[in-house]
Parts: C-alpha cells; sequence; structure tokens
C-alpha cells in the first residue's frame, strides 16, 4: 500500500475504506492499493478535508465499506410520476404516452402533485442524490407567457423545502413550435428566469424547428439560462433537431450549458453521418443524457419482438468527447410503467442497454461529475471534498450498489468521531 498522506497528530483516520477510482480526480497522489476499480486503504481526515489513504493504525474500521460522492439525476419527470395506476394505457408508441399522459392531467390538483413529487425526491434522497433536474410540463399561452403552471408552483415550493439537503433544478418543458414566435419566447424566457428555471422544449418533426431553437438559444443568452431538450425522440432518421441545435448554439456563441436529452436515431444512422453529427455535437459542446428505460419501452414498439435499441450512441459520443450521462427519465407514468428515481438503476439498464463493459465503476461519473457538469454545477471529487459532502453505503460490492440494491448510507461526517 502507498500511502498519500503523513498522519498528523490530529488526524483523524478511518479504517479500511473503498473509493471508486473513477471518483478520484488524482489517483495516483491519492494513496491505497488498487482493487479492481477502487482504491483500499485508510482514510485520512485533516480539520474536515479528505486528505488521501494510508496505512498503519485507524481511529475506527468501516470494514471496507465504500465512499462515493453524492449522485446526481440530470432528468426526470417529478410531475408525471406515480400515475400509471389510473391510467388506462396499456403501452404503446411516444405519442401514445403523451396523449394518455395529458388526459391524466385532469386529475393534477395541488394536494396530489405534492403527494407524488415529494415521494419522488424521498426516494432520490434515499439513493444519496444531492442535485436533480426535473422537467416540468408547460402549456404555451400566447395571450399570457407569465403563466405559471400549478405544476410550476407546486414544485417549486418542494423545491424550497428541500433547500439545504437537495438542489432540484426545475425545466420547463414546451414544445419547440411554440418558440418560434419570439415575443412569446422572449416573454416565457423572463418568466423562467424570475423563478430560478431552465428553458426546455420537445424536439421531434416540428415544421418550424429551427426557428423555435433559434429564439431559445436567443433569449436563453439574454436572460441568462440554461437549455436542456428532449429531441429527436425517434429512430426515424430524417430528424435533425439535435443538428440545429448544434449549429444554432455554435454559430450565436453560446456558452451552455445545454444539455439534449434522448437523441434516439443518432445510433441508426448511416455510419458517416452518424460520425459528422457527433462531431457537430461534440465541436458544440452539448451534454446528452440517454434515458434507457423509457427509450427501452417505447422505441422500435410494434406488434413483435423489438429489433433496435432505444438508446443513442452512447460508446461513440464519449469516444468523440462529448459529456455523456443516464437519466431515470420517467416512473411509473404512460411513458415507462415501472421504476423508481434512482439513478444506479438508470446507469444499470445503461450498462445493460449500451453494453458497456465491466468494471462497473468506471462508469459512475454518468451518474455524478458527468451528470453535475451537465446541469452546469461542478461535483467535486472525493479527494478535492469535505467529510460533509460524502457518503458512506452499507456496502463494500461496488456492482451490488450499482445494481440498485437497497443500501443505506450515511454521511461520512456522521462516522467521524
Amino acid at each position: 500500500m502507498r500511502s498519500a498522506a503523513q498522519p498528523k497528530q490530529h488526524d483523524v483516520i478511518l479504517g479500511n475504506v473503498r473509493a471508486p477510482l473513477s471518483l478520484i480526480a488524482d489517483p495516483e497522489a491519492f494513496g491505497g492499493r488498487r482493487e479492481r476499480d477502487c482504491l483500499v486503504g485508510h482514510l485520512v481526515i485533516r480539520g474536515e478535508r479528505i486528505m488521501g489513504l494510508t496505512d498503519g493504525d485507524a481511529d475506527i474500521d468501516l470494514h471496507g465499506r465504500l465512499v462515493t460522492t453524492p449522485f446526481v439525476e440530470p432528468h426526470c419527470h417529478l410531475d408525471k410520476c406515480f400515475t400509471i395506476e389510473r391510467l388506462d394505457f396499456s403501452g404503446g408508441s411516444l405519442m401514445e404516452a403523451i396523449a394518455a399522459q395529458a388526459s391524466d392531467k385532469r386529475a393534477w390538483t395541488h394536494a396530489d402533485l405534492r403527494a407524488r413529487a415529494a415521494r419522488a425526491l424521498e426516494e432520490l434522497w434515499r439513493a444519496g442524490v444531492r442535485l436533480a433536474r426535473t422537467h416540468i410540463d408547460w402549456e404555451a399561452d400566447a395571450r399570457n407567457p407569465a403563466h405559471i403552471p400549478l405544476a410550476w408552483a407546486v414544485i417549486g415550493e418542494l423545491c424550497e423545502e428541500w433547500r439545504g439537503r437537495m438542489t432540484v433544478q426545475r425545466a420547463a418543458l414546451l414544445p419547440v413550435d411554440a418558440m418560434a414566435d419570439a415575443s412569446y419566447a422572449d416573454g416565457l424566457a423572463r418568466t423562467i428566469a424570475s423563478t430560478g428555471g431552465v428553458l426546455g422544449a420537445f424536439i421531434l418533426d416540428q415544421q418550424n424547428r429551427r426557428e423555435g431553437i433559434l429564439n431559445m438559444v436567443r433569449v436563453a443568452m439574454r436572460h441568462d439560462l440554461a437549455l436542456d431538450f428532449h429531441v429527436d425522440e425517434s429512430l426515424a432518421p430524417h430528424l435533425d433537431g439535435v443538428e440545429l441545435i448544434a449549429q444554432e448554439v455554435v454559430a450565436r456563441g453560446f456558452a451552455g450549458p445545454v444539455l439534449c436529452g434522448h437523441i434516439c436515431n443518432l445510433g441508426f444512422l448511416e455510419a458517416t453521418a452518424r460520425q459528422r453529427r457527433i462531431n457537430l455535437i461534440a465541436g458544440a459542446g452539448l451534454s446528452v443524457v440517454s434515458l434507457p428505460s423509457s427509450n427501452l419501452y417505447l422505441q422500435d414498439r410494434g406488434n413483435g419482438m423489438p429489433r433496435q435499441r432505444g438508446l443513442t450512441a452512447v460508446k461513440e459520443l464519449m469516444g468523440a468527447g462529448v459529456n455523456v450521462s443516464f437519466g431515470t427519465d420517467n416512473v411509473q407514468d404512460a411513458f415507462c410503467p415501472v421504476g423508481t428515481h434512482n439513478p444506479m438503476m438508470a446507469l444499470a439498464s445503461g450498462i445493460l442497454g449500451a453494453q458497456l463493459e465491466p468494471p462497473l465503476g468506471a462508469w459512475l461519473p454518468m451518474i455524478a461529475t458527468n451528470a453535475a457538469l451537465a446541469l452546469g454545477q461542478r461535483l467535486e471529487p472525493i479527494d478535492h471534498s469535505t467529510v460533509h459532502s460524502l457518503i458512506v453505503w452499507d456496502t463494500r460490492d461496488l456492482s451490488s450498489l450499482i445494481s440498485g440494491g437497497a443500501h443505506n448510507w450515511r454521511c461520512l461526517a456522521a462516522m467521524v468521531p
């Protein structure tokens, strides 16, 4: 074992800790011995800072428990979750799911929204999440861009109540054609900015999608907003939304952050066209979030066995240097009838759907540091963290943790004697 930190008299040393390599900025300087995808040793804490791993005596023994950063949920829908039991819907296309969910909105009251969203936030908390972004449907009203939907207000109340424990970002989800009206786009952006939100849109094959995207980039720059798109959520090769986004971001010099979700058709384009589009995404500095649950459930749905995965080209995007993450997306609603709000479950599904190889710890940044960057935030790696920002899990097994096992956690600060 190599010691990274020489303990001083008043240091606290937590014995037998396992830390994932992928969540450490400088593994060579951190110390400890390598065991597959972790570094193992005694964790040295000086004041509140993490100093590294050493050997020798320890103050207490953590018996090989995992220490990680918190996790990040980059894409969920707290307004829609937990509605499947009241939907007369047995599975269908994306458009059928949209229609089924729209009909359920008649049951959305303050109490209903609050109960379902609060349940989801509790699930995220138990999964070790400290940063999350939820999309919230925003019906366009050209007469009054200042009108705030009920779900936006209710979930905003919960965001305030959770402040200090979890940061929850709200992203408005509109059809992109509504943003083709420049006046409406500016008024809406002003409203969203005033509530601390993110500007988002659903882009498929709308005729005026280019105008909508252009206006969104313009007003995001004017009102200092992040952008988040549901884009190209189909296997149809003619869809070009992400390409239009990349072009406008580059043309306007928008510094972002810009997060693009789904992009399901990217993996099914002809190889040259696919690589050209991936290069555009990388050149524009876009982040991509893959949503395995709903995309595997809804894409290539027909009467027989689906033959095409619904995921975007995860490996090729990462190979081009694109910031890629996995998100939970929909939970127990018309878009996905099963699931929990747990980024580790999303990662597990993504590992299967994208055929990502072990060791599994290598992919943790996709629900941690990568996901935080996609939301315009910085999540400090373990070696740059304090005891108050790290988590100790009741397992030493990364594969079990990533598989979504019901593992408890404690803040590392609570373990310091």
